[in-house]
């Protein structure tokens, strides 16, 4: 409860005493969870100050019905890392290849035109329903959100089907 209070002094009147004493509690302990998580020292310390700096700038967002101070501080770590991961992963642009590609091998060039055949007709023997929304998710590129705000149906109807659609084509591809 303790920590709740301060996360309430953040949050309503911007208290740098109560930061700096969730920050020397907290920002330890981040580091600690990163690095123990497969993170080496600069990526947690850089993930660590990107969590504290959240915490002060989103404590707003804090309910303390929902989770607790740790729980919600952790969670930010662990949401920041994978961010972090995921930028780290991505190549520079003077990174990437330039030139012609290869030429694909003619046998990959057959079997990619046979898969293809078989989805359009896995696609085709989907009910109508079903179909449209497959179509939509995966070749409209919407979310299930999207396409429950233009279809009108409602999002578990949505999840539903393209679960079912998934399932049949998978069956039916084997």
């Amino acid at each position: 409860m303790l920590w709740v209070s301060h996360m309430i002094r953040i949050r309503d009147e911007k208290d740098r005493a109560a930061f700096a004493e969730l920050f020397d509690h907290f920002a330890p302990r981040v580091k600690g969870f990163l690095m123990k998580s497969g993170a080496d020292a600069t990526l947690a310390e850089e993930c660590t100050q990107d969590v504290m700096a959240a915490l002060w700038q989103k404590s707003h967002q804090f309910d303390p019905t929902r989770a607790s101070v740790a729980t919600w501080i952790f969670t930010i770590a662990r949401n920041r890392k994978i961010d972090l991961l995921r930028r780290q992963r991505r190549p520079e642009p003077e990174d990437l290849p330039w030139g012609p590609e290869a030429e694909p091998d003619q046998a990959d060039i057959v079997s990619l035109q046979q898969e293809t055949e078989i989805l359009g007709t896995a696609l085709k023997s989907l009910p109508s329903a079903q179909r449209e929304l497959i179509d939509k998710a995966y070749f409209g590129d919407l979310t299930h959100s999207e396409i429950a705000a233009q279809t009108g149906l409602p999002l578990g109807t949505i999840k539903s089907r393209i679960r079912l659609a998934l399932e049949r084509l998978r069956h039916t591809m084997k």
